[in-house]
């Protein structure tokens, strides 16, 4: 096997510095990642990370394996390990500071108060709770307990926006609330111990890698799925995952360039062929970015014998896919 690259790895340890070696190989067309450790307790001993034909699925076992052991304390000789543009912006590095801090050291109590709050706010206006306030908006408010508007908006995350719809609501509890550190936040720097930081910073990469990888496996089970002619309940069944969702994968497989027509074909061989041109034409006028006018152009307010309304939307997305990448191959961009 040809070791084509390889990173040298150490972290602190009861008995010094432990070492480690990250290495990708390759033999005869296959790929090979793997982990070696030292001998002894802990991270010790020979991990074999993956092995297979595609490059893609290596990088994305690498990043996540990589991030684990980040977080588990080991720093590599060569920096730049992941691969990719690394987010070093002074601005966003501040940010992701505030971030691990608030996370660490809110209040819990208030956090509970907020998340009380963000439910009845979204209950009554009849939205998802994250169009309120994400978490991490309200895990800073938590932490840092601003008093006023002014020092609302020097939370990473809080727009005028935002600071003007729920403001007085937010700026209500944290009234109630007494804080050790004010406004401006520059002694969170200090306040942070640097090691602490990076295994917070790892921890966060390494769930976004393997929500990455989750993601490619499961696009390389619907294009294998596709390729051996896999019907959407087939698929779904393979992936677990339900039939709309299948079909959102499929959007953004065909978005990506990846050939999906022979699922949209065995899907839509049942359905009338004067029907598929209705909803076509429906797409040329009204255009393809919403579907319930093309649903009630084509099917009015009539139920159609033996198909859901969400069944009739599944087709309308797959006759969708066509009508855009027809429009793509045309030069010209649907609307």
């Amino acid at each position: 096997m040809d070791i084509v690259f390889m990173n040298q790895m150490s972290r602190p340890g009861s008995g010094g510095h432990e070492t480690a070696q990250l290495w990708i190989g390759e033999e005869e067309g296959s790929w090979y990642l793997g982990w070696r450790g030292s001998e002894g307790e802990g991270e010790g001993g020979d991990e074999a990370w993956y092995e297979g034909g595609s490059w893609q699925e290596l990088l994305c076992v690498y990043r996540h394996g990589l991030a684990q052991k980040l977080a588990l304390g080991y720093r590599p000789v060569i920096a730049g390990v992941f691969h990719e543009p690394e987010e070093s912006g002074s601005s966003n590095r501040h940010a992701l500071r505030l971030q691990c801090y608030s996370e660490r050291s809110g209040s819990e109590e208030l956090y509970s108060e907020l998340c009380a709050w963000r439910r009845r706010k979204a209950a009554a206006g009849r939205k998802a709770p994250y169009f309120i306030a994400s978490n991490r908006v309200l895990r800073m408010i938590s932490a840092f307990i601003p008093k006023t508007q002014e020092e609302l908006l020097q939370l990473p995350g809080i727009g005028s926006t935002k600071a003007q719809e729920h403001g007085e609501d937010w700026l209500e509890m944290t009234s109630r609330v007494e804080r050790v550190h004010g406004f401006p936040l520059n002694w969170v720097e200090a306040a942070l111990e640097e090691d602490e930081f990076m295994s917070w910073l790892y921890t966060q990469k390494e769930q976004k890698y393997k929500l990455e990888l989750e993601k490619y496996r499961t696009n390389r089970q619907l294009l294998e799925g596709i390729a051996r002619s896999l019907n959407m309940e087939a698929l779904s069944e393979v992936t677990g995952m339900s039939r709309r969702a299948v079909i959102e994968a499929v959007e953004a497989l065909e978005k990506a360039g990846y050939n999906t027509e022979p699922l949209i074909s065995a899907e839509l061989a049942v359905m009338p062929e004067e029907e598929q041109d209705h909803v076509w034409k429906a797409l040329e006028e009204l255009g393809d970015t919403f579907l319930k006018p093309i649903l009630q152009r084509v099917y009015g307010e009539e139920e159609r014998e033996g198909l859901s309304q969400e069944q009739l939307y599944e087709r309308l997305r797959l006759i969708r896919i066509r009508y855009r990448r027809e429009a793509e191959s045309h030069g010209r961009r649907a609307v």
